[in-house]
């Protein structure tokens, strides 16, 4: 079972709330840890930034480039305009990049390797772009689906591709985010399984462990550089679609 790379993503009832309405409202490990990204992410910041100098600290500066790089990518992506969905999009990234780093740590769960999570964040997402582009645009936000300067022949078809591509967004938005984390996980946890059992074989054994571990080191640390580049595509992606609401005209 140590060795078993499926068995980190189990989901185990810590405290079972069952049938509450036909419901299953059981408070789980996946829960438990999604509470501690929220406590550990609100509580860094709060913590680096209370007491905020002129001159900053260091881990007041840490939180001061994680709000500039936030603020340029929504500025870049969707202008001055988007500066208003600014808090939505810093908690998002957050919380996908401290889960994603919880997740490299020994017995952690990685919540974003979580598909109904990374999921429930982009319906989040996609579903405040729809709710604001039809309070700000009205009707007119629908011309997100009609791009200028389409013959009207090729209207219909280009019309009914927009709304496919629109509505699977969720889809691809949570599914690389799930996939990459729940890959990179299996892999280490194999490479790692394999300088275990190799460890187990004797002398011969532990020189054949070599290979697989430094492998395994290596992999650690992409696993760091994924959990870094996957909140940054969730948030980058964020920011285009909010650009959507904004300015719904192609």
């Amino acid at each position: 079972m140590a060795n078993d790379p499926i068995h980190q993503f189990q989901i185990h009832k810590i405290i079972p709330i069952e049938n509450v309405g036909g419901l299953d409202l059981s408070f789980t490990n996946v829960s438990l840890f999604m509470v501690a990204t929220v406590a550990i992410a609100a509580g860094f910041l709060y913590l680096t930034t209370a007491n905020r100098g002129l001159v900053p600290s260091r881990m007041q500066s840490v939180s001061e480039m994680a709000y500039e790089f936030t603020a340029s990518m929504l500025r870049d992506a969707a202008g001055t305009q988007g500066m208003r969905f600014f808090p939505f999009v810093f908690s998002i990234f957050m919380f996908v990049l401290v889960a994603n780093l919880m997740g490299m740590f020994p017995y952690f769960f990685t919540v974003t390797s979580s598909i109904i999570v990374t999921f429930s964040l982009a319906i989040l997402v996609i579903g405040t772009v729809i709710v604001y582009g039809f309070m700000k645009h009205g009707l007119k936000f629908l011309g997100l689906f009609v791009p200028e300067g389409v013959p009207g022949v090729l209207m219909p078809l280009v019309v009914m591709i927009e709304v496919i591509s629109f509505f699977s967004r969720p889809v691809s938005l949570s599914v690389r985010l799930f996939a990459n984390m729940l890959a990179g996980h299996i892999t280490l946890k194999v490479f790692a399984g394999f300088v275990v059992s190799l460890s187990t074989l004797g002398a011969l054994g532990i020189g054949g462990a070599i290979l697989p571990l430094l492998m395994t080191i290596a992999l650690t640390g992409l696993e760091f550089l994924v959990a870094f580049l996957q909140a940054y595509v969730f948030a980058v992606l964020t920011c285009m679609y909010i650009n959507d609401a904004l300015h719904p005209g192609h």
